[in-house]
């Protein structure tokens, strides 16, 4: 049976006789809040939503460098659990059970970096900042940035503001057998907001933002 659990510490749990195999993805999301801050990030917030007829799950942690934390970039990790994943790997578990490192490839968990900075006044050129995060993230950590501008009241001005938006592909296989170690992503993760810390000074970020009229 694969199941999600907050009570097991450990993210694989198996029981020989019975053949059982446990996937503690709260575990897993808990270890890796532990991992990021080793590795240069302060937490701040989690969330976890349960859709009720899909049982589909989300679980999302916001984060920041530590050289970063009063703003102006906000970075949210999102890991999005999808239960029919889940049963097709409880059910090749328990027909290969001597085999799982060869299903790696077939069951995966997502996971989204989500990066966004606020208003600012002289945004960058959206193909030479993509190519600069290519060159930061690497293949390991693919970037896709993107810009929206929009216009409220006359009196305000243009409103531009960016969005990036990382996904790396997590193997279940890997994180049930405890073998997901993530350094890499993060380090690279860190690389690339700090640099997005150091630009918005240049893009002219507004932060903190003006109050409310």
């Amino acid at each position: 049976m694969v199941s999600m659990s907050t009570a097991v510490p450990t993210v694989l749990s198996v029981d020989r006789y019975h053949r059982v195999m446990a996937i503690d993805i709260a575990g897993f999301i808990t270890y890796v809040k532990d991992h990021a801050i080793e590795h240069g990030f302060h937490v701040h917030d989690e969330r976890h939503f349960i859709e009720t007829f899909s049982l589909r799950q989300s679980f999302e942690v916001d984060l920041h460098p530590e050289s970063a934390c009063d703003g102006p970039l906000d970075l949210n990790l999102a890991f999005d659990v999808e239960p029919r994943v889940l049963l097709r790997l409880e059910d090749w578990v328990k027909e290969h059970e001597e085999e799982m490192t060869e299903a790696a490839d077939n069951f995966e968990l997502p996971i989204y970096f989500n990066w966004a900075l606020p208003k600012m006044s002289r945004p960058p050129d959206l193909v030479v900042l993509a190519a600069e995060l290519a060159g930061i993230g690497g293949p390991g950590l693919p970037i896709e940035v993107s810009g929206v501008e929009s216009t409220g009241a006359l009196s305000t001005g243009a409103d531009r503001r960016l969005s990036l938006v990382g996904r790396v592909q997590l193997s279940l296989v890997d994180v049930m057998m405890g073998q997901e170690q993530l350094c890499d992503i993060l380090d690279r993760c860190r690389e690339v907001s700090e640099y997005l810390v150091t630009a918005s000074q240049e893009w002219a970020v507004e932060y903190p933002p003006p109050p409310a009229v």
